[in-house]
């Protein structure tokens, strides 16, 4: 078994127990750190004032945790849209100021489904949008990290060539890519190698294929079952996220390729699904430290 060195993170949210209660059972199930929405609600920057940024701050550091990255996915088309980019852009940045505070310098976030062709007006909005974070977070020394899943490594890795900028990076999510494109994660990683600065840990299986834009949804997209995708995808018939090691993604080869290309930061547990996510998170700190 392939033995690793990296900090295991949770997804505070992912408890369903308020950011506060949330920290402290992070702590309890053996995290080193935390990743945090902070779109709305108490973590939205413009409610955030600097006092209230230092007590979080000190709350985080009294349990021994560290932030591994702050959530900023603004939901939507991400940045397809060109109409909703100006203010989808500037709150992206007022969350990327609020990482800093916090004493992180990832935002991970959903950009959109990037097209196939490059001369698709989406395509070049999107290429604009992210040059735009990019060079913020550049300035910043920080990164904006795209998390993978809608489309696969190899066409990711093209658009992110064409930024000019490493300030847009990658959170790469392995059971995205198993369950909604078919992309094989390991390969990604040697593909996506130059951009990974964050990662999840998530399991899943796939039944079906599907077209990623019925699963994420796209500008200009609608197909005429999409009621009927949504409601399979909710009743987990296309695919379904899974507890650590019961779904498709190999973590032995995941975790060693993540060693082979010298990847060092946070592996961070993500669950979306199931009725009792304490005790699925538990068992995946668990599974994890078995390859420490």
């Amino acid at each position: 078994m392939v033995k690793i060195q990296n900090k295991i993170g949770v997804i505070v949210d992912s408890f369903g127990v308020g950011i506060r209660e949330g920290l402290k059972k992070a702590k309890d199930v053996g995290a080193d750190g935390v990743q945090i929405w902070a779109v709305r609600g108490e973590m939205d920057p413009v409610n955030l004032t600097p006092a209230a940024r230092r007590e979080l701050n000190d709350i985080i550091d009294s349990l021994g945790l560290e932030i591994s990255a702050l959530c900023g996915d603004l939901g939507g088309h991400g940045f397809q849209d060109k109409e909703a980019n100006p203010e989808k852009l500037e709150k992206s940045k007022r969350i990327l100021e609020l990482a800093k505070d916090l004493g992180t310098r990832i935002v991970t976030t959903h950009i959109g489904i990037v097209p196939e062709d490059e001369h698709n007006p989406v395509y070049e909005e999107m290429l604009r949008a992210c040059s735009e974070l990019g060079r913020f977070a550049e300035s910043m020394d920080a990164y904006f990290a795209i998390e993978t899943g809608p489309e696969t490594a190899s066409h990711l890795k093209s658009f992110l060539d064409q930024l000019g900028t490493k300030g847009v990076a990658v959170n790469f999510d392995p059971a995205n890519m198993v369950m909604v494109t078919g992309d094989d994660p390991v390969q990604g990683v040697y593909t996506l190698k130059d951009y990974i600065v964050h990662t999840h840990v998530k399991d899943g299986i796939r039944f079906r294929e599907v077209d990623p834009r019925a699963v994420y949804g796209a500008v200009g997209y609608e197909p005429m079952d999409h009621d009927h995708i949504k409601q399979m995808v909710a009743n987990g018939e296309i695919f379904k996220e899974v507890p650590l090691g019961e779904g498709n993604v190999d973590f032995d080869a995941y975790f060693a390729a993540l060693n082979e290309i010298g990847y060092t930061g946070y592996l961070t547990i993500e669950r979306e699904a199931g009725d009792r996510p304490e005790e699925d998170i538990r068992k995946a700190v668990e599974f994890i430290q078995r390859y420490r």
